[in-house]
């Protein structure tokens, strides 16, 4: 692979031009493609063929609803009155609704025959419903919406506004945001000394992300993509983007300073660093395509948008950034290394620092490997009353949280959680009368509503109110409670769905798939670690090694948004369960991640023991060479997730605080303390591969087969370009 790595590198400095010419016809493209085929996408998170969704669909077909998106108008009268004595305001606010563009339906909350008011008469709800799907409401018509109660609440009374209609689609490029990128920068610009170097590294990580994130927008224009799709992707590709262009652009400076010309330090570049980060790329890239195995097809998009995403990075990282290398040539280094020639290169200072660290840690291995196990140990112990759940709450002081207090505090805390059954069969009016009594006496319901029946008489719909709210254990309980009630039901057949019970079903779902993915995608990449290092030792150490960090970073997650510690510094609306998607995407992202470390710093060490030096040594030697770029990469990737926390939506909000502990625990407890010293421990043993697997090809991930290329390569003229 260095061979036709290194093949490709001289190919792109040779033909720098039309390369950068081609990245840049394709972000272009990229951007008409989204401009014109470009659609919404959704804030549905149900699995086809489950219970709760082949329901949803059914009452869709015959009912007409359930997949449209809706809005409730909370309306309370003021203190000490009744919504009675308010009927003009309210007649005049649903005929308001009804006009508006959009909507096929407003009902009024006093409406005798179909009344929507709490039993003191002084907290209602109209029904605003809208002839699309979920999610694609526009802003438009939202602030039509609100402009349309504001005469209401110039009356006296207390409007507000919740449902999916209000829900906005997630936007990337918040302030905060912004700042990650900004402090990735000033990291790129202290570890190359230049400006305009740490510039090109996130200017063609930007370019990966936008054709990317395009790319994603094309595809909702053919296919119902999750609206976190395009955030998760982005991170990810601009994280791993900006850190595999540092990879090459280090390698590329470091053979500069050898005396390499610019052709052969950028082909090196690309032999040696480009192998690691097609490999490094490559896991994270199992480790993503595998959520595919949990069978959810939301989920399995996620995965292969953001994929996609990394294979964008992983091409830009070996073509476009060696081809604007090769244009700046020499400039990318200090003056003080410009002026250096051939016959007197500049090496890089040893950092005292990082040669101090790698001794104290192979000296003192055992206590150093003990400590690392244990801290990580204590920060994982949260993990064992992790929640999650689908249910999400609406941001701390908008309009929707207040409808919702007000409605529970109306309605009960149940209300905003409503289980929907419905029965099909002959009679099944009759049916679904004759199991609501039985329902009402179980635990934790507070009200049945009368059977709605369907024109045909062949189905018919019963709401169940909880006691309980909607994100609560004892809700979930219910769900289970009524579908064992309802399991032997005479006369039809029943389902049990609503906002609940698909939450339930996804979670059982990724509950029994998240062992099979973790073995097949951990199995996968372990395969790959064997064939980089040729050793069975060193990657079981990193997988290991692995299984700690995702410990700590889920533990320190649960303490944060479920317990509520240090909940302000991540300016968190309110504590409760995780997001249901947040374990596994967890799990396989930082799986990928944390091999591009283990690759990155231990083929170094690799590197030297195959080149003769002893286990301690090789330790201590590729650990001074890679930890300080590791170090720059680790920072720049906590500090982009670290960006979309603060004001992160909140399906990404814990994700992105998951991923940014996982990478510092990884790269600064696992990878630089836990693996040097468990590798130290085993000392030539870690290097040891059975006889049964010394068939296996070799990687050459260090880029060894290219030794033979430095001696005739320095003899050439140094370029000045």
């Amino acid at each position: 692979m260095a061979k036709l790595l290194y093949k490709l590198g001289m190919g792109t400095h040779r033909r720098r031009v039309p390369v950068v010419l081609i990245w840049l016809l394709v972000l272009i493209g990229s951007g008409v493609g989204a401009f014109t085929l470009g659609g919404e996408t959704s804030n549905s998170m149900s699995i086809p063929g489950q219970e709760s969704t082949t329901a949803l669909e059914r009452i869709q077909e015959t009912f007409g609803s359930g997949e449209t998106a809706q809005a409730k108008v909370v309306v309370q009268a003021p203190d000490g009155q009744k919504l009675p004595q308010h009927v003009k305001a309210i007649t005049d606010l649903v005929a308001d609704e009804a006009a508006l563009k959009g909507v096929t339906s407003a009902t009024n909350p006093l409406d005798p025959a179909a009344p929507s008011v709490n039993r003191d008469l002084n907290v209602g709800y109209s029904t605003v419903t809208y002839d699309v799907k979920p999610g694609e409401v526009t802003d438009e018509q939202r602030a039509e919406l609100t402009k349309a109660v504001d005469k209401a609440r110039a009356a006296g009374l207390t409007v507000e506004l919740t449902g999916t209609a209000m829900q906005e689609t997630p936007h990337v490029g918040g302030i905060t945001e912004a700042i990650g990128v900004v402090l990735a920068l000033v990291v790129l610009a202290l570890t190359y000394g230049s400006l305009v170097t740490a510039g090109m590294n996130l200017l063609s990580a930007g370019i990966g992300v936008g054709i990317g994130t395009l790319g994603i927008t094309i595809a909702t224009g053919f296919m119902d993509l999750q609206s976190t799709t395009p955030i998760l992707a982005s991170m990810l590709g601009l994280a791993v983007g900006i850190d595999y262009a540092l990879f090459i652009i280090n390698r590329y400076r470091q053979e500069l300073r050898r005396g390499s010309d610019v052709g052969h330090a950028v082909a090196t570049a690309v032999g040696t660093a480009g192998s690691a980060v097609v490999t490094a790329g490559l896991t994270v890239v199992i480790a993503l395509v595998g959520l595919a195995i949990a069978g959810i097809p939301f989920l399995t998009q996620m995965g292969v948008s953001a994929a996609a995403t990394i294979v964008v990075a992983v091409l830009i990282a070996i073509t476009l950034v060696p081809a604007v290398l090769s244009m700046l040539g020499r400039r990318v280094l200090t003056r003080k290394e410009r002026a250096a020639t051939a016959e007197n290169p500049v090496e890089p200072k040893d950092r005292g620092v990082i040669r101090g660290w790698a001794g104290a840690i192979t000296r003192n291995r055992v206590v150093a490997l003990l400590l690392s196990v244990v801290a990580l140990g204590i920060v994982a112990i949260p993990v064992a009353s992790m929640d999650t759940t689908l249910i999400q709450k609406p941001p701390a002081g908008s309009t929707q949280e207040r409808a919702d207090q007000i409605l529970a505090k109306g309605f009960g805390e149940g209300f905003n959680g409503p289980i929907i059954v419905l029965f099909e069969g002959d009679g099944a009016a009759a049916t679904a009368t004759k199991a609501s009594e039985p329902i009402a006496k179980l635990s934790d319901v507070a009200l049945v509503t009368p059977a709605q029946p369907s024109q045909d008489g062949r189905s018919a719909l019963v709401t169940v109110i909880p006691k309980s709210g909607p994100d609560t254990v004892e809700t979930e309980k219910l769900v289970a409670d009524l579908r064992a009630e309802l399991s032997g039901v005479e006369g039809g057949k029943a389902y049990v769905t609503g906002a609940t019970a698909v939450s339930v079903d996804v979670a059982t779902s990724l509950d029994k798939a998240l062992p099979i993915y973790l073995a097949v995608v951990v199995g996968l990449a372990l395969v790959l670690l064997i064939l980089v290092f040729r050793s069975l030792l060193v990657p079981l150490v990193g997988v290991l090694g692995f299984l700690l960090t995702i410990g700590a970073s889920l533990g320190a997650t649960v303490a944060v948004f479920q317990w509520g510690w240090l909940a302000s510094a991540v300016n968190l609306d309110g504590t409760g369960p995780l997001i249901s998607l947040t374990p596994i995407l967890v799990i396989g992202i930082l799986f990928g991640l944390a091999m591009d470390y283990q690759i990155f710093l231990v083929s170094r060490m690799h590197e030297a023991h195959h080149r003769g030096a002893k286990p301690m040594e090789a330790i201590t030697t590729g650990f001074r060479q890679a930890a300080p770029v590791v170090v720059a990469a680790a920072l720049i990737m906590f500090s982009v997730f670290a960006g979309f926390v603060p004001a992160g939506e909140p399906t990404v909000k814990s994700i992105a605080f998951a991923l940014a502990v996982g990478i510092f625990v990884d790269a600064f407890v696992v990878r630089m303390v836990l693996v040097p010293a468990a590798l130290a421990l085993l000392g030539e043993r870690a290097w040891w591969l059975p006889k049964f697997l010394r068939w296996l090809p070799e990687l050459d991930v260090e880029g060894t087969a290219l030794d033979e290329l430095d001696d005739r390569k320095k003899q050439e003229p140094v370029s000045v370009g």
